[in-house]
């Protein structure tokens, strides 16, 4: 485990879990060293210091590991308080951001990838989850700059690098998100106005080249 004073992010480049993460410490001005991982290959420090999962992102401050990319942006949060603060100072706003980071990290990336894995009828099942997905959060936002009302915050950090592979999710299953979702839409042009967000975010037709690599790799073309 790395013993020196400092913080080190372990992550793969395209992860929108790890994104949320660089997104966060981007937003609060932290200076930290990044480290490529190989997910075929993974090191011994990733390893180390996430021996259940074995998963990237892992935030390493000051020798301690943290896993588990919200739990991640929470630590970050907290930790260096004194800027951009991600979550909402009330209990019952704090619960609601936690609730729908949690819709986000439950429904978004699993649906996201029926949508490059399968074919007929199962991805336009798919399809069909993800156009309700993508309203419901719609319904949630509403008019609202920010899913938190006016400031950038922890709905947004968790939901935002998924942007980034909306053009994968429409290309494979033929669909339009500012088609069914149109403040989303909005909302995540807005985003990108943000250093932190255009910084982090991968280039959409570079995910999609990486989505056909894993169609080729799993078989699925």
């Amino acid at each position: 485990m790395a013993s020196e004073k400092g913080v080190m992010l372990l992550d793969f480049w395209v992860s929108p879990f790890g994104q949320r993460a660089r997104i966060a410490l981007a937003e609060k001005g932290v200076q930290y060293e990044y480290k490529e991982e190989n997910l075929t290959e993974k090191s011994e420090l990733l390893l180390k210091a996430n021996p259940v999962h074995k998963k990237i992102p892992v935030l390493i401050h000051d020798g301690k590991p943290v896993c588990e990319s919200l739990i991640i942006v929470e630590y970050i949060d907290e930790v260096w308080s004194d800027k951009a603060p991600l979550m909402p100072s009330d209990p019952y706003q704090r619960a609601q951001a936690r609730f729908w980071a949690d819709f986000v990290d439950k429904k978004v990336y699993d649906c996201g990838s029926r949508l490059w894995k399968l074919k007929g009828e199962e991805q336009q099942a798919a399809k069909k989850e993800m156009i309700e997905i993508l309203q419901l959060l719609e319904a949630q936002l509403g008019d609202k700059k920010y899913f938190g009302g006016d400031s950038f915050g922890f709905v947004d950090v968790a939901f935002v690098p998924f942007t980034s592979w909306f053009y994968s999710y429409e290309t494979c299953a033929n669909f339009s998100v500012e088609g069914v979702a149109p403040k989303v839409a909005q909302w995540a042009k807005r985003c990108l106005e943000r250093e932190s967000v255009a910084k982090t975010l991968s280039d959409p037709k570079k995910v999609y080249e990486f989505v056909c690599f894993l169609k080729k790799k799993f078989g699925v073309e």
